[in-house]
């Protein structure tokens, strides 16, 4: 039946090469945007490397300090590390707990008596390596050990290693100057896509090799840290969330001696849940953000539906003879229905495809315009690749769009094919 469905499908064309030329281009467009926007979205959310574990990560990348005995005034932004240490890294339910800081710092590297460059660095601790999965091409990450002695260690990725050394194996235990501090390199890894917000940066040391514990506000309970849990699964969610709010209660009581309260507003957070939370002082409402979506969607698979569904219904008006003598031969309203539906989805389904492709080439060229992130802290612009753009939920997401738009633009008409009067049809009229 699919093979007879697609005969009849490709016949249908080569009759009308305008009307179908016209047809395809206009379903292959709806679905390049339609994709484009689930494109935008997939990158905050789907899991690619080195945050192949988004589906598992919880994040706390602000708070907010306020007044025990209440009041307006509050604090907002990014944790010290004694409060990551004491609400986060204590938890005992996570796989594993980092704490890094929120954003990269444009640092001079160089090697002695040589021209300086800025790079993006991030201050990590030594669980930042097991809750991300870094590539290693050369050494490995810096251990416990290092990190408690406060180590200057770093790692640094291809590039930056290209910009030092001039090649990027070999190059473990060569030492260079980080602003101006002499820094001996334990590892090197692959490129990291600025799109990864939290593993991303160029070099990567740990935050005891620097002043970052005392880099602090209101009362050391504020600084410059951001914190990843990593669950063992997602079903482990709501237990590590009460285990949070338990710290939570418990660090209160303590700086609530002092007329102090932090106040999460229900961090952690999931990936989807994090990825449209710009602001410390206010929860985003992931409902709503979905909702928002979905009228976007149905916005622009509507517009061209209606377009689509005239077309159908021109193309079906030419074959009024052909659909009166299959009803006469017994076909049923139903199976008339879902020949003509099956038939339109083929040509669907080609032109979904010829719509994919578009977008992918697009958001691959186009990845400076439409990833462009909000309040990024490097001047690296994003790059994207087909790691990125492009997995299973990508080709499922264009074929239920298909669905959608097949059933938009030819259920009207099939229907109505469907009930034609069989004398009527087969005298090639139709009201």
């Amino acid at each position: 039946m699919f093979k007879q469905y697609f005969q009849q499908a490709w016949g249908q064309l080569r009759q009308q090469p305008l009307i179908s030329l016209v047809n395809v281009a206009g379903t292959a467009l709806s679905i390049f945007l339609i994709m484009l926007v689930v494109m935008m979205q997939q990158v905050k959310v789907v899991p690619y490397a080195p945050e192949s574990n988004r589906d598992r990560f919880l994040h706390v990348r602000f708070g907010s300090i306020g007044y025990a005995e209440g009041g307006d005034d509050t604090s907002n932004g990014p944790i010290s590390v004694r409060t990551g240490r004491e609400l986060y890294k204590s938890l005992e339910t996570p796989e594993a707990v980092t704490l890094y800081t929120i954003g990269t710092t444009a640092t001079p590297v160089s090697l002695p008596n040589q021209p300086a460059t800025a790079v993006d660095v991030k201050e990590t601790d030594d669980d930042f390596w097991r809750v991300f999965d870094f590539a290693f091409t050369d050494g490995k990450p810096y251990d416990r050990a290092t990190f408690d002695a406060g180590q200057p260690v770093a790692v640094i990725t291809e590039s930056v290693a290209r910009l030092l050394f001039g090649t990027t194996t070999d190059v473990t235990g060569r030492e260079f100057l980080l602003a101006h501090a002499p820094y001996r390199v334990c590892g090197v890894v692959r490129d990291v896509s600025t799109l990864a917000e939290a593993a991303y940066a160029q070099v990567w040391i740990p935050y005891t090799s620097t002043d970052q514990v005392n880099n602090t506000w209101t009362a050391d309970l504020m600084g410059m840290m951001s914190c990843t849990i990593l669950a063992r699964s997602r079903a482990d969610f709501p237990a590590i969330r009460e285990e949070c709010d338990r710290r939570l209660e418990a660090y209160n009581r303590v700086i609530g001696e002092n007329g102090w309260e932090f106040i999460s507003r229900n961090r952690p957070y999931d990936q989807e849940k994090n990825a449209i939370a710009y602001g410390a002082n206010w929860e985003p409402d992931v409902k709503a953000d979905r909702r928002n979506r979905w009228v976007i969607f149905l916005i622009l698979l509507i517009v061209p539906a209606i377009n689509l569904s005239s077309m159908t219904q021109s193309r079906l008006r030419q074959r009024v003879s052909e659909i009166g003598v299959r009803r006469a031969f017994g076909s049923t309203r139903g199976e008339l229905m879902g020949q003509i539906l099956g038939e339109n989805l083929i040509v669907t389904l080609l032109a979904g495809i010829v719509g994919l492709l578009l977008s992918v080439a697009f958001a691959w060229l186009g990845d400076n315009i439409l990833f462009s992130q909000a309040y990024s802290m490097t001047l690296n612009p994003p790059t994207v690749d087909a790691s990125i753009l492009i997995h299973l939920s990508t080709f499922l997401w264009a074929l239920l769009f298909c669905f959608v738009l097949n059933l938009l633009s030819a259920g009207i008409p099939a229907w109505r094919a469907s009930r034609m009067n069989i004398v009527e049809a087969i005298g090639g009229r139709l009201h």
